[in-house]
């Protein structure tokens, strides 16, 4: 049986993907930056499901909190398969022209640098060459790093895009060493990140204008992250896998 980190990975595409995981009788641990009461209750849907599972905080565009994160989740379980790099924040739709520095700089230490130094800790953790087993990396991109996000989003937009290329770089730095490093990009989801943007029912009024004409659900997001994760996946890496509705 696999265990698997994700990060953010207590609500929303977050907490789907670790209940699949549980339906594997996988082991989860779950990092999360605030709710603590959001991650018990998750904790609690993992072990029904089928799972082991163990919460930790931290913000991911903290160093030492990621380090300790990756230290806790090998202490309880012993190894680690694979990491869902996921955590991720948006902000109110703006022009460019209109976001303040202190957007911007969150938006990049969260979404760029935070992932950056999960995958960075992922490397260290799975490649053999560091004493690992080998295993699977998930970058949770977005539709939106090939869309632009005019007028509302081009910061997270280009955040996302910078996750598209650790996904090709960093899939080539660690194949002889057996890690696997693929990406999602999902659309329009059905998720409360959408909240946090300023516009809870985005999803829904945008989702019918795909050529699927409706959002998506977390699960069909988090299906394709845990095929990634999977033995079934491996010979797949440096991909990235559109999960939008044909957006």
């Amino acid at each position: 049986m696999k265990t698997i980190l994700i990060t953010g990975g207590t609500r929303g595409i977050g907490r789907a993907t670790a209940l699949q995981c549980a339906g594997n009788g996988w082991s989860v641990a779950l990092n999360y930056v605030r709710d603590e009461q959001a991650a018990e209750q998750c904790v609690r849907a993992v072990q029904a499901a089928g799972g082991n599972a163990l919460a930790l905080q931290g913000d991911v565009a903290v160093e030492a909190d990621v380090v300790s994160v990756f230290d806790a989740a090998l202490s309880r379980f012993g190894r680690l398969d694979g990491v869902v790099i996921n955590a991720g924040i948006v902000a109110p739709s703006l022009p460019l022209a209109a976001m303040d520095s202190a957007r911007l700089r969150r938006m990049f230490e969260v979404n760029v640098y935070g992932a950056y130094l999960c995958a960075r800790e992922s490397a260290r953790r799975l490649s053999k060459d560091r004493g690992g087993s080998g295993g699977a990396v998930v970058l949770v991109s977005s539709a939106a790093s090939r869309l632009g996000s005019p007028f509302e989003y081009v910061d997270y937009a280009g955040s996302k895009a910078a996750l598209d290329t650790l996904a090709i770089g960093l899939a080539k730095e660690l194949a002889p060493q057996g890690v696997r490093v693929n990406a999602v990009r999902p659309g329009l989801i059905e998720t409360d990140i959408h909240g946090s943007g300023g516009q809870p029912d985005r999803a829904q009024r945008l989702g019918a204008t795909t050529p699927m004409g409706r959002p998506g659900r977390p699960e069909e997001v988090a299906a394709a992250i845990v095929w990634l994760l999977s033995d079934g996946a491996s010979y797949t890496t440096g991909a990235i896998l559109d999960v939008s509705g044909g957006r």
